[in-house]
């Protein structure tokens, strides 16, 4: 399905004051790339009409991060909600006839076929307003789906706003939405300020469509994993490891054998020849090339290197943009580092 009359539009504005960091939430790294390259390198299979994303804090660093995508940039000088950051954006969308797919620039574990299927439901449906939410054990520090008896979406309470029993609601936002563009602007419009942090928030536009007599469509994402978002330096590390697991459960789909996976760090940029076998602690990074039923022993790290078929690595040794043959065997505590 041609997804051609849909925008994409990232939120990548905010400070991100958890992480405890000059450095704007959206360039941490999360498995190797910052955590807003994730989000858009999963919206590029999708082909929609045209992405934009949204910047604040720091703004010259994050769209210089981003030179390599074919986007457009809004800037937010002022940070007042996300709603106010969608609104920075009404130039671009007042003329825009079709649909919105708003998501952040903080959750770079959402999949492309999620996206995929959520906006075929949006289309198919013909909605105006469709939400994606997701159920957590723990859900604090997120928007809660408030739902009537039918399990239909009356709203989103926001934590700080919610009452005790709202927060006991274990169903969350996941703070992706596909909205026509000219509800949502004239919803936005009538957004007001009246909450514990005085902003303007995306997710009134619920009550405001439930209020009109619009349905909302939910679209339930069955794995809450995928749509948790990157606030913290715990969380940081979490989203790297379940990148990097994804990687590692490829390479092994197509014949390679990892001893004791959770030990081993290889980069997406790393391809590995069938009946390989890496054991543990081991590094793998940068563009590297590794043969056919090669074997690398443990704690070696190998960096940008091509090795040919049949190679043996033994243990304890550090490559680095090192060319190795077929058949050879690297000896332990080997040294080939390109001096920079």
């Amino acid at each position: 399905m041609e997804y051609s009359s849909v925008v994409g539009l990232v939120l990548a504005a905010g400070k991100g004051t958890r992480m405890k960091s000059d450095i704007p939430k959206v360039l941490h790294e999360v498995f190797f790339s910052p955590m807003i390259h994730h989000v858009l390198d999963t919206l590029e299979p999708i082909f929609l009409g045209k992405n934009i994303v949204v910047t604040g804090h720091q703004h010259q660093l994050v769209e210089q991060a981003l030179r390599g995508y074919s986007i457009s940039f809004v800037h937010q000088p002022q940070q007042l909600g996300t709603g106010h950051a969608v609104l920075a954006c009404e130039n671009e969308l007042r003329l825009h006839k079709g649909p919105v797919l708003i998501l952040c620039g903080d959750t770079p574990l959402i999949r492309t076929e999620t996206l995929r299927e959520f906006l075929r439901i949006h289309v198919e449906s013909a909605s105006k307003l469709t939400v994606m939410t997701t159920s957590v054990g723990e859900p604090a520090n997120y928007g809660r789906i408030v739902s009537d008896a039918n399990g239909n979406i009356v709203k989103i309470v926001e934590e700080k706003d919610a009452t005790p029993e709202e927060k006991e609601i274990s169903e969350i936002n996941a703070g992706i939405y596909c909205v026509d563009a000219q509800f949502l602007l004239g919803a936005l419009h009538r957004v007001g300020t009246d909450n514990m942090q005085g902003e303007v928030y995306l997710t009134d536009i619920v009550a405001i469509a439930t209020g009109d007599g619009v349905h909302v469509h939910k679209f339930i994402c069955r794995d809450s994993e995928e749509v948790l978002g990157v606030n913290s330096r715990r969380e940081l590390a979490h989203a790297h490891s379940v990148l990097q697991r994804r990687y590692l459960t490829v390479l092994m789909e197509s014949g390679v054998t990892l001893i004791q996976p959770e030990t081993i760090t290889v980069q997406k940029s790393v391809t590995i020849g069938k009946d390989s076998q890496i054991h543990p602690n081991t590094s793998l990074t940068g563009g590297c090339t590794i043969g056919s039923g090669v074997r690398i022993d443990s704690f070696v790290k190998i960096d940008e290197c091509t090795i040919g078929d049949c190679v043996h690595v033994c243990s304890f040794s550090y490559l680095q943009q090192a060319n190795i043959p077929s058949w050879s065997t690297v000896a332990p505590y080997t040294m080939d580092v390109k001096m920079l």
